[in-house]
């Protein structure tokens, strides 16, 4: 399965790149799974997507958690938490 993956704010300056397309084996089939994968990378991504750290999820554009689905052609978009004031 083919999925497009979004990354914003600090997540996209430590793995350096907004966005990449990535082919899915058959075994990886939620969010929290594909954030899995993305962390075996090693390195910044490693660190920038370790569990310990606050990173929201979006599946198609709405806020998700890592037990959610994914399906062929999704966007999967990871980011840091965001206050306002």
């Amino acid at each position: 399965m083919k999925i497009s993956l979004k990354y914003f704010a600090a997540l996209r300056e430590a793995v350096g790149t907004g966005h990449e397309q990535l082919e899915l084996s058959p075994e990886v089939t939620t969010v929290g799974q594909v954030r899995e994968l993305l962390r075996a990378r090693g390195g910044v991504w490693a660190e920038a997507l370790a569990p310990e750290r606050a990173v929201r999820m979006a599946h198609n554009q709405v806020m998700c958690g890592g037990d959610t689905p994914i399906s062929e052609g999704a966007e999967v978009a990871f980011f840091p938490p965001v206050t306002g004031g």
